[in-house]
């Protein structure tokens, strides 16, 4: 439908001819009633017809021109709203009416229905609709809530009353969809608010927080809210989510502090701030009017300025004669050069909170009365449930439910601190008030257990990690009102809450995840507006604070740090790395043992170590860009970053991270500037001495150590403070004990010569020959060693020869025996003195220089020369230390030592040429270092212990134990994907593609979720209700009586059926195994067939299709059947046994596993009818007249009616 050219309607005609003539048959105002609007005489039918034109046309294909349409012809206030008025309070019975009412709310939920610019789809309709209908909605909620003919409000929860007065268990879907309906209906009410940019033409203060309030006060939505959120988990599930949305869009942007104040205390707390105020805009116009221009110095002014070297600037203006520094800003202004403009980033503050609220005083006494009722009441229920909801991940649940759940939780928290300080300054007043009702916090204890820290962890791990900021920012509010209510929690004075708190504080600190996440989300920030600015700030100032309260109370305070217990292998060198068996430069696999017990043993907390976290110039850059703003902080956030630069100054002795040009020009500003600080300001004293001090120390270091002027232009990393700071470069002791060379083996099986002559040609071709030289030194030198022993053992016998011959001869026949192996026939003299019986004495390796004992540690390739000649060390691997002893073992023979020195000289002279090109170095790769598997080792079970083990490093639970009954609430949803042994670094942290193109899917399901919640909104039972009063009882009183002939019929053949033994199954007993029965009885039709074509029998049967009869003399029939019939009865026969002893009705007791089971039923499946029964055929003739065909896949042959399946031959055919 595409509109007529020429016109200039932005809707279709034919769309607004039909919208326009359902607004006008839905009624109107009448002359004869006094002016009182009357109803159409289709008034149902036309609201029901305008849901489906919504729903199927502006949802359906994106558009909206039917609410465009609507709301120019004014539906809601001229038509739907005066529907409402007309089902009086004392009419609560008349069905008609509440039918009325609530298809009025079915159309006004779509209407009122928050919309979003998404750019992605956005269509040309949008952007014509959007501003239109944004003023529509501000138009709609004004009239709703001020309608006087009726209270709107009241009315929409009348429409659920019904509904909501039924049990959990007794509610339809129709129930839940009511109840669900209004309260979205009061949802959107409360949502809408005037859009950015958009002037609103009525009256705002209609429209304004403060007329919401009184509105839902005075029509007791408040009351509704708390009954439903007190009574959550119990009566009500899914609404829990939607009226923790009323409630935020009720309380997002209120002042605490405020909202807890009598009429004096705001009074003058509103004078302060009119006094602040205006004392800030006269600091600003005070620089000004200092140079301001006269009326007699007002004529065109340009001068030359002088930057030396004969160069000259021109520079227009009379202020340029004020002084140097507007001199130099003017000419920087005037540069022809700009920096490239970067592209407008998306508003990063969050959009669904708005500018601050002021409330009346009317409605700040009936927030105020709802707060603390909800305190008292409905908050741990309600955030309990909701937290479960969002651990849950429940499709109701969307992404900014969670953002708006820790915004809550952070809001409440923080209004019941300052509740429970006023109650303590009049209960000081006054000196009378117990200490229960100011020092209990047992009523918002359902957001201080560590289910709700687990939801919170995560929640702030993956906005950091997806990069949702607005998510983050709500989550670091929340975390830091739940340090702040702990800390109080701490000061209460009630040994309770002490004990309680000191609990939720271990397991808060225990985790060293936690303290990692707090310094990273600090140094990270990059652009994320102020909200999240300030938000970052504060919690890090509170957990600081917190933190160092806590260790100082607790001095062995122990934090369980779950990093990998090995540390990460670093990359391996391409060069000499084979890819078919990769092995890296860094694997400390050998040492998983005492890196383990290293860790182990640095479990113990140090908060100074703790604090130097938050040293690096990232958090010192994101505290100054907080800074910047000091001219609209207030104390509180000024006395923030005071606290701060004061501790890395002095505290820490890291000043110089505060001594960069930038840094030292925001502080002298901030004094002595143009626009310095409010010295009204009861922070100006600390900063004016906080920034004196850092000065000097300034000036003093740059005395000490001139090189810092060069530094002040530029950011530094720690060993550069540390250096500028101390003079000296950190020392730090190695932990690690150096490890050395790694193994290398042959690509390739070769013989010990060529072995040898690869290692001598690397050493060689690296120009190592000295290695080579002082090896065959020490070869040479142990060959004459073992010569000159063996020399002086073959004297030994003939000097004591009679000693050896008067000795047992035990030794002679052993020698005997040793010599006729070797197959010599000689005497014992003979033979001892040509084979020792004593082993060569181990000679030691000896390095003649440290040079050459480093080369024997680090040099791969000496280290396998050595091997190759059979020198071995003393001690293993993993214990093997720069100082460990090579040795030349006993076995070694002279000749097997001179042999390896020929060797070495001859590849000496001769070394080895290989193909291609390649080196010596290429025919060597790396040797997988063998995996030597710790206790401590977490890379195969997850980080578990095994059972057998002694000693448990980390205790599950943390410093307190955890009930047995609390540990499924700690399972992860899912399971976690281990890292690959080959994965390496840069793979840690997703590439920025990758981190789009989970955000854009994780916004797609968002939308999907979102569509399918809207269009469960509608009340699909609310058209099937109906009685006498609207005109439809003949249509549905024939419909009616129709099915009842027909279900009398079923239950005639039925009866008839069952009495000759026919299987009928019903659909409420017998549904999963309807379709079984089916193809059961086609296969029966098939056989009934197949047996008729086979013996030519067309004798009549008293039975139809689906009768089995039993008859024990057909067996000579039988045999005479087709061997397709009998393997098809076969693969039947476990099927129908178990039909065929239903139909019995129990006749055959006998088991189905005894022999008898199996004759018998084998026996009823020997004859089947050829022909259907007349009752079947009436059966079909009747069906098919009263009911339609249902489609079928196969075979047209399958009827339901009545909850029977009954099939008919006929239709094979």
């Amino acid at each position: 439908m595409e509109p007529s050219e020429g016109t200039t309607d932005v809707v279709h005609p034919e769309v607004r001819a039909h919208i326009n003539s359902l607004v006008s048959a839905l009624g109107g105002f009448s002359a004869d009633d006094d002016g009182r609007y009357v109803l159409g005489d289709s008034a149902l039918e036309v609201l029901r017809d305008i849901k489906k034109w919504i729903r199927f046309y502006d949802e359906k294909t994106n558009r909206m021109d039917v609410a465009r349409c609507l709301a120019e012809a004014n539906i809601v206030d001229g038509d739907l709203l005066h529907i409402l008025a007309t089902w009086p309070e004392n009419e609560t019975n008349n069905k008609f009416r509440a039918r009325a009412a609530l298809a009025c709310f079915e159309i006004m939920v779509p209407l009122t229905w928050p919309l979003e610019r998404d750019r992605d789809q956005m269509t040309v309709n949008h952007h014509r609709h959007l501003p239109v209908l944004q003023l529509a909605q501000l138009g709609y909620k004004r009239a709703i809530i001020n309608f006087d003919a009726a209270q709107i409000l009241h009315t929409a929860v009348r429409v659920a009353l019904p509904s909501m007065a039924l049990s959990r268990s007794d509610r339809s879907g129709r129930d839940e969809g009511i109840i669900k309906l209004v309260l979205l209906f009061l949802r959107n009410v409360a949502m809408i608010s005037p859009p950015p940019g958009v002037q609103y033409d009525g009256d705002e203060s209609q429209i304004s927080r403060s007329a919401l309030i009184d509105a839902f006060s005075y029509q007791d939505i408040l009351l509704t809210l708390l009954t439903i959120a007190s009574n959550m988990g119990d009566d009500f599930n899914q609404e829990g989510v939607i009226v923790m949305e009323i409630i935020f869009h009720l309380v997002k942007r209120v002042d605490v502090t405020k909202l807890f104040m009598d009429e004096k205390q705001l009074g003058k707390a509103k004078s302060n701030e009119l006094t602040a105020m205006m004392n800030k805009e006269a600091a600003m116009h005070r620089p000004y009017n200092r140079k301001a221009p006269s009326r007699h110095n007002r004529w065109g002014t340009m001068l030359w300025v002088d930057r030396g070297d004969g160069k000259v600037s021109t520079v227009t203006g009379q202020d340029a004669l004020l002084d140097a520094a507007t001199r130099q800003h003017k000419m920087d202004n005037s540069k022809v050069y700009r920096p490239p403009r970067r592209p407008r980033k998306e508003d990063m503050e969050p959009k669904d909170l708005g500018p601050p609220v002021s409330l009346n005083a009317r409605a700040r006494q009936q927030l105020k009365g709802f707060v603390e009722e909800f305190l008292d009441s409905s908050f741990n229920p309600l955030f309990q449930h909701v937290r479960k909801k969002i651990d849950e991940q429940k499709d109701y649940v969307f992404e900014y439910h969670s953002r708006q759940f820790f915004y809550l939780v952070s809001w409440f928290l923080e209004a019941e601190r300052v509740r429970k300080k006023v109650a303590k300054d009049k209960a000081k007043d006054q000196k009378s008030a117990s200490a229960e009702d100011v020092g209990s916090f047992n009523l918002v204890a359902g957001v201080l257990n560590q289910q709700t820290f687990i939801t919170l962890n995560r929640a702030i791990g993956d906005a950091l990690e997806s990069k949702r900021w607005q998510e983050l920012c709500a989550a670091m509010r929340c975390f830091t009102q739940i340090l702040l209510t702990v800390q109080e929690m701490s000061e209460s004075g009630n040994e309770d809450d002490e004990e309680i708190a000191e609990n939720i504080l271990a397991r808060i600190f225990y985790e060293d995840e936690t303290h990692d996440r707090i310094a990273n989300i600090a140094r990270d920030y990059k652009d994320q507006g102020f909200e999240y600015l300030d938000a970052c700030t504060e919690l890090t100032h509170t957990y600081l604070r917190v933190l160092e309260a806590y260790s100082k109370q607790n001095v062995d305070m122990q934090v369980r740090s779950r990093r990998r217990v090995r540390k990460k292998k670093k990359a391996a060198n391409a060069a000499g790395e084979d890819e078919e068996n990769p092995v890296e430069e860094g694997d400390d696999s050998e040492n998983d043992q005492a890196n383990a017990e290293r860790t182990s043993r640095e479990r113990k907390f140090d908060f100074n170590r703790f604090v130097n976290r938050f040293t690096p110039q990232g958090v010192v850059d994101t505290f100054v860009k907080f800074t910047k703003y000091y001219k609209d902080l207030d104390d509180t956030q000024l006395k923030r970053a005071h606290r701060y630069f004061y501790r890395i100054a002095f505290k820490q002795n890291m000043s110089v991270m505060l001594f960069r040009v930038d840094i030292i020009q925001l502080f002298y500003s901030m004094i002595k500037g143009q626009e310095p600080l409010d010295k009204a300001s009861s922070m100006y004293k600390e900063w004016e001495e906080l920034v004196k001090q850092i000065l000097k120390k300034c000036i003093r270091k740059v005395e000490e150590r001139p090189q810092l002027i060069i530094e002040m232009l530029f950011s530094k990393i720690n060993a550069t403070a540390h250096y500028l700071e101390y003079g000296y470069e950190k020392q730090t002791l190695s932990t690690t004990q150096s490890r050395p060379a790694a193994e290398l083996e042959f690509r390739h099986l070769v013989d010990r010569d060529q072995q040898i002559a690869i290692a001598v040609g690397v050493l060689l071709d690296k120009n190592l020959a000295d290695h080579v030289k002082w090896l065959k030194g020490q070869l040479s030198t142990a060959e004459t060693e073992r010569r000159a022993w063996e020399e002086a053992e073959k004297a030994m016998p003939s000097v004591e020869g009679p000693l050896v011959e008067g000795g047992e001869k035990k030794d002679a026949n052993e020698v005997e025996k040793e010599g006729a192996k070797e197959g010599e026939n000689e005497g014992e003299q003979q033979n001892t003195e040509s084979s020792p019986t004593k082993e060569f004495p181990v000679i030691s390796i000896r390095t003649d220089n440290d040079a050459r004992r480093t080369a024997v540690f680090k040099n791969s390739h000496l280290r396998l020369l050595m091997k190759l000649v059979g020198i071995e060390r003393l001690v293993p691997d993993i214990d093997e230390t720069p100082e460990s002893a090579w040795i030349i073992p006993s076995r070694l023979t002279p000749d097997q030592l001179k042999e390896s020195v020929d060797l070495i000289n001859k590849a000496e002279f001769n070394p080895p040429t290989f193909e291609d090109g390649k080196l010596a170095e290429d025919q060597l790769r790396r040797k997988t270092a063998p995996r030597k598997k710790a206790v401590f080792d977490d890379d195969e079970d997850g980080g578990i212990v095994d059972d057998d083990d002694d000693e448990i490093l980390f205790p599950a639970g943390g410093p307190t134990t955890r009930k047995v009954a609390d540990a499924h609430l700690d399972k992860p949803k899912k399971t976690r994907r281990r890292r690959r042994k080959g994965s390496e670094a840069a793979e840690e942290e997703l590439g920025e593609e990758e981190l789009q193109e989970k955000e854009r899917a994780r916004r797609e399901r968002e939308k999907a979720k979102a569509r399918r919640f809207k269009s469960e909104l509608y009340v699909h039972a609310s058209d099937d209700e109906s009685d006498e009063e609207d005109g439809g009882g003949a249509k549905w009183a024939e419909f009616y009586a129709n099915e009842e002939r027909i279900r009398q019929r079923q239950q005639q053949v039925a009866a008839q059926h069952g009495a000759a033994g026919v299987t009928t199954t019903s659909v409420a007993k017998a549904e999963p195994v309807k379709a079984g029965i089916v193809r059961e009885e086609r296969k029966r039709k098939r056989k009934a067939e197949m047996l008729g074509e086979s013996k030519g029998d067309s004798g009549d049967s008293d039975g139809d299709d689906d009768l089995v009869l039993a008859r024990e003399d057909d067996d000579d029939e039988e045999e005479d059947e087709d061997e397709d019939d009998l393997s098809s009865r076969s693969r039947k026969r476990g099927a129908r046994d178990e039909d065929e002893d239903e139909e019995d009705g129990g006749a055959d007791d006998t088991p189905l596993s005894s022999p008898g089971a199996g004759e018998a039923t084998g026996a009823k499946r020997r004859r089947l009818s050829k022909e259907p029964s007349a009752a079947a055929e009436e059966e079909d003739v009747d069906m098919e007249d009263a009911d339609d065909d249902v489609p079928s896949s196969k075979a047209p042959a399958r009827r339901r009616r009545a909850g029977f399946v009954v099939e008919s031959s006929d239709d094979e055919e």
